[in-house]
């Protein structure tokens, strides 16, 4: 693996631009392209700086190597696992919580049908409307502290 094929791998591992990689060299975009295609080498320091942004020795950026191939393809490969895995955990943690908003408002409106049901019969339709409503509200602010308590977990953790 040539010098090149190594920084667009790196590059393309952290999931960076070459416009982002540019920045963080204080370089433009045009040098990073000709350094990914194999145009120009860099000066001795951008490969110090590019050795310490990507956390790999200046050997495996300058000397050919399988070896250096296969890490970097695993460290992709690690990468796009965990990815994967926090997308997986995201999806899960969305359906969860659809599922308990759908039994709060489940709740809700079994609350609404037994009230319904028992004013009506006795004939004390004291409550009326906005007793339905002030209940419609308490569920569905249940529902938003779910949610939101949902994801501050996933912040702080």
């Amino acid at each position: 693996m040539e010098f090149s094929e190594k920084l667009i791998a790196l590059r393309k591992g952290r999931e960076l631009t070459q416009e982002q990689l540019a920045e963080q060299l204080n370089v433009s975009r045009q040098s990073v392209s000709k350094w990914e295609s194999g145009q120009v080498i860099p000066e001795v320091g951008k490969i110090v700086e590019l050795s310490k942004a990507f956390d790999v020795t200046l050997d495996y950026l300058l000397k050919p190597s399988e070896i250096d191939e296969l890490s970097v393809k695993t460290d992709m490969l690690e990468q796009q696992q965990k990815q994967m895995l926090d997308r997986g955990l995201k999806r899960t943690k969305i359906c969860k919580n659809i599922m308990y908003s759908v039994v709060i408002y489940l709740i809700f409106f079994a609350v609404f049908f037994v009230e319904h049901y028992l004013f009506f019969r006795l004939e004390l339709e004291i409550w009326g409307k906005p007793m339905i409503f002030a209940e419609f509200l308490v569920a569905t602010a249940i529902v938003i502290f779910v949610w939101a308590k949902s994801f501050t977990r996933k912040q702080q953790s």
